[in-house]
């Protein structure tokens, strides 16, 4: 897979943004766009931090006063005209909410994460699922489908 997209991974905790770490979600990412046949050079950026960080932007970006697994907030979708990218926008992923729901689930860190990626990107992308009928259906189809194609399906 070519890697045309750009993907910076930033971190205020820290060793969130270790080697294996950045590598899985930067994998997620290309192989959901690729899923997703996103073929343009996109930029999507990263932050990696806990219940507290994410709280506190949850708080200040969408007035919702509790901490949440993941956040994305969707670019302007045009190319930045130096670089050629398109800002297909920011998540953030909290560390923690990682950790307690692979537990919770049963499953490894590392799928939680690609999951949450996964999902992330989505989002950026223009999936929902506010509602519990179809637009949640193909949301979850669509994250399984990629989480197969990494190898980390349930």
């Amino acid at each position: 897979m070519r890697k045309t997209h750009y993907i910076p991974v930033t971190a205020d905790v820290p060793g969130a943004a270790s080697d294996a770490n950045c590598a899985l979600i930067r994998r997620t990412i290309r192989t959901a766009l690729s899923a997703e046949g996103v073929t343009l050079p996109c930029e999507v950026d990263v932050l990696l931090t806990d219940d507290d960080g994410i709280h506190q932007i949850n708080r200040d970006m969408r007035q919702v006063d509790r901490p949440t697994d993941v956040l994305s907030f969707p670019g302007p979708g045009d190319a930045d005209p130096g670089t050629g990218l398109i800002p297909l926008g920011d998540m953030v992923l909290s560390m923690e909410r990682v950790s307690a729901q692979a537990k919770e689930f049963g499953h490894s860190k590392r799928r939680e994460l690609a999951y949450l990626v996964t999902h992330s990107v989505l989002h950026l992308l223009g999936y929902d699922h506010l509602d519990e009928g179809p637009m949640k259906a193909q949301m979850r189809g669509r994250e399984e489908a990629i989480m197969a194609l990494l190898g980390l399906e349930r």
